[in-house]
């Protein structure tokens, strides 16, 4: 079991900048990739980034060179830092682990935090 609990969404204005924390809790050791999902009103949850233990990353076209996912060494926290923001980005980010213990593959989610960029 994973616990994971996000920090860091605000209000910003257009150009701003937050940083996204998502903290882990329980069986970290087993984390292969950690993420942050995001999903705006009336539109689907969405990948905008991820990272793997092995600290390859993924990003969504719409966030690249924008935002920027980094793991913890410990991976007990995985971090999102984003730069540029525009209304677009205003959606409830949630954060997303999966584990790995053999061959089972499991998903944990956090609860999810408000970003909302707005003048």
């Amino acid at each position: 079991q994973v616990q994971l609990v996000e920090s860091g969404g605000g209000l910003v204005q257009p150009g701003g900048s937050l940083r996204l924390s998502c903290t882990a809790s329980g069986s970290v050791f087993s984390i292969k990739v950690m993420g942050w999902y995001r999903q705006a009103p009336g539109k689907q949850r969405e990948l905008v980034a991820s990272v793997t233990s092995g600290d390859n990353t993924y990003y969504a076209d719409s966030v690249k060179g924008r935002f920027a996912a980094s793991m913890a060494a410990a991976k007990n926290a995985v971090h999102l830092q984003m730069d540029n923001l525009t209304p677009e980005d205003t959606a409830v980010y949630y954060c997303k682990a999966v584990t790995q213990r053999g061959s089972i593959l499991n998903n944990y989610w956090g609860q999810g935090t408000q970003v909302t960029v707005s003048s």
